[in-house]
């Protein structure tokens, strides 16, 4: 096994477990006098196990997939995300504390952290709500060069479904009954459909061959499409009517269409080296599907009018909504110029990780070509 891994698995680990630690070193200072020594050992001890539930759960579950390996990845991932408000609730209690220290005013501390972290409680279980809800987003796009066939005619966008542990066999039928419903003329899908695990990739996909657009279902993988086995969830999708770009273009009534795996996306001269061997027709509009909104230039430069993305989830839950906006600013998500390309990114239908989404929306999106 390589090193990397192995170092990155100890980094993680090793922050998360001094998250849980300042946690609970929290908690025993503003509620002194309020814990008993059992419910502080208790409190101790439940910690210590949570610091390592996600990085277990992932491991186990991305080299098995039964009842068990589901649900205990579903409680780490679920408790990944109340970890997340909760060393917030810390930091504010810490801050709180200071503040009101500093100014000379009396402080509660029991109070300040039952208070903070009970908000913090109600804040995990509304993004628990608010991920199950898929917004439809309404988008018009005008493409310089689109054949007049394509004019008034629709795409609908969906990545980062992430099927796997958490969203399961009722979660794609969502997708596809959502879809069925919108009867858009091409269904356009940058990458991320699977989440990397060893689930039955035929039975999750099974519910899009009830789709079936006029002009067809186009895919590209996205990095966790590329983790396990790839193979295999390429084949389900196939099976399931969906055509797999992989480095292709298609020109489907006019209309360019080209996709580009995230492993060849990764590297600037791949990337230009494939686009270059695709050669997009500049006189003709062109979308190309690339899982990551990254190589603009490269692909501005190639000629292509409109590039369709997800992979950032606009960082799902607060504060990771701002880290992603600082390292993909305004093409985080939405519809923006670079150049002569155009760039939409997605937020996805689903979620990695904690099952929550705080500060951002699932979405499936609705473009409409003018």
């Amino acid at each position: 096994m390589k090193a990397w891994p192995i170092l990155a698995i100890a980094f993680i680990e090793s922050s998360l477990f001094l998250g849980h630690w300042f946690i609970y070193h929290t908690l025993v200072v503003f509620l002194a006098g309020s814990l008993s020594s059992a419910a502080t050992q208790g409190l101790r001890n439940s910690l210590f196990l949570l610091a390592f539930s996600f990085v277990a759960a992932a491991l186990v579950g991305f080299r098995y997939s039964n009842p068990a390996v589901s649900f205990f990845y579903l409680v780490a991932a679920v408790w990944l995300g109340v970890f997340d408000f909760f060393l917030l609730a810390a930091f504010l209690c810490r801050l709180v504390d200071s503040s009101l220290h500093l100014a000379g005013l009396h402080q509660n501390r029991p109070l300040t952290a039952t208070f903070l972290f009970a908000v913090a409680l109600l804040v995990c279980v509304y993004g628990l709500l608010n991920a199950r809800r898929i917004r439809l987003r309404r988008v018009p796009v005008h493409l310089p060069n689109l054949p007049a066939a394509w004019r008034g005619r629709t795409a609908l966008l969906f990545s980062d479904l992430h099927l796997g542990h958490i969203n399961r066999l009722g979660f794609s039928r969502r997708i596809a009954a959502m879809a069925a419903r919108l009867n858009p003329d091409v269904i356009l899908i940058p990458g991320d459909v699977f989440d990397g695990t060893p689930v039955a990739p035929d039975r999750l996909a099974a519910p899009f061959k009830q789709l079936s657009p006029p002009f067809g279902i186009y895919f590209t993988t996205g990095n966790h499409d590329e983790f396990g086995s790839t193979a295999k969830y390429i084949a389900a999708l196939t099976g399931a009517g969906i055509r797999v770009l992989a480095n292709e273009k298609v020109v489907v009534d006019g209309l360019q269409i080209l996709g580009i795996p995230y492993h060849d996306s990764t590297y600037p001269i791949r990337m230009k080296a494939k686009l270059d061997d695709l050669r997009p027709d500049p006189g003709t509009a062109s979308i190309l599907l690339s899982h990551v909104p990254n190589r603009l230039p490269i692909v501005e430069q190639a000629g292509v009018s409109l590039q369709l993305s997800g992979h950032t989830h606009g960082g799902q839950i607060f504060p990771f909504t701002w880290m992603t906006r600082r390292v993909f600013g305004k093409f985080t998500r939405g519809l923006h110029n670079f150049g002569t390309l155009q760039v939409y990114t997605s937020y996805g239908a689903g979620t990695w990780g904690p099952p929550m989404r705080v500060g951002t929306n699932s979405e499936m999106v609705l473009l409409t070509f003018e």
